[in-house]
């Protein structure tokens, strides 16, 4: 069962990418349709741990959650949204797999961990396939533009590893709080970013809701992408631990790219697929120590721990 709910969870979260790429192509503007998704699925979810007597109304008037969401949610996503329309969804995947890369930098940085040579060497190895995959836009007409939206991935990047290194300390706070609840809160104040953004920069048209294809690509990544996919993710992290779930990052990336290929027709270049490559290899040799000590231990092994990310 934990291998069968590792799977699906994968897949969605490969599958996530696209779904945003074809609702914008759809006519879905960017901050909204990410607005919606995020706020919705975390208003379904949080009101689910109400009615469970998991979670409390005063949970959401805390700032820990507010801070929490504009790291998580806001500042990576709403990069992520806005990139989508430039680049294929199976670079942005990619380029979203750089996060614990931006997480062990942020962390060295305002927390003084010290970063091994193996980890360094994985951070340089991982920026090295990040030029890898920006070198086909160079010589692209419409370089520039290419070349900003990938960046601003990286740069949403930075705002995830921000929220996930504070969300640590939050989780900490609220160890009587379910990782579920705390993760939907802060959802719901992302999302509620997003959708203020949008008021001032988009013109959300009812005919672009009414596409076929744009709902049901935001149906899809409320339902699927935020609810089933998250749910998915503490479940693994209760049952089996906090690293083993987090190991989508080596897989979801490909699946988002092949995918892309096969299902969309976006194109890939041998440089690309190098680039992909020397970056999963820098994100193996970035949780090298954690991955020997996950590859000592049974996956299916139950574990009380849990991890708000």
């Amino acid at each position: 069962m934990v291998y069968l709910a590792f799977s699906v969870m994968c897949l969605i979260f490969g599958t996530t990418f696209l779904a945003i790429k074809w609702g914008i192509d759809a006519g879905l503007p960017p901050f909204f349709g990410g607005g919606l998704r995020f706020f919705l699925a975390g208003l379904i979810l949080y009101s689910f741990m109400l009615w469970r007597g998991r979670a409390t109304l005063s949970l959401l008037l805390r700032k820990e959650m507010m801070l929490t969401g504009l790291g998580l949610t806001f500042g990576t996503f709403a990069s992520l949204y806005w990139a989508e329309q430039y680049v294929s969804s199976g670079i942005a995947a990619v380029l979203s797999a750089t996060g614990p890369i931006m997480i062990l930098l942020l962390g060295s940085v305002t927390l003084r961990t010290k970063v091994n040579p193996l980890a360094l060497a994985g951070c340089l190895l991982g920026f090295g396939g990040v030029l890898l995959l920006l070198l086909p836009g160079v010589a692209d007409p419409v370089g520039p533009l290419w070349i900003s939206a990938c960046l601003i991935i990286l740069v949403g990047e930075v705002f995830y590893a921000g929220g996930a290194l504070y969300s640590k300390q939050v989780a900490n706070r609220f160890k009587e709080v379910s990782p579920i609840a705390l993760n939907a809160a802060q959802m719901m104040y992302g999302g509620a970013g997003l959708l203020l953004i949008s008021l001032f920069t988009e013109k959300v048209h009812g005919d672009s809701l009414l596409n076929p294809h744009a709902l049901y690509s935001l149906l899809y990544l409320i339902v699927i992408g935020s609810m089933v996919a998250h749910s998915l993710f503490y479940w693994l992290v209760v049952k089996t631990t906090p690293l083993f779930p987090s190991t989508w990052l080596y897989i979801s990336p490909v699946i988002a790219l092949a995918i892309g290929t096969v299902l969309y027709k976006e194109p890939v270049s041998l440089t690309t697929l190098i680039g992909v490559l020397v970056i999963l290899t820098g994100l193996i040799l970035v949780n090298a120590p954690a991955l020997r000590q996950l590859l000592r231990r049974k996956p299916s092994v139950p574990k009380a721990e849990q991890l708000q990310s």
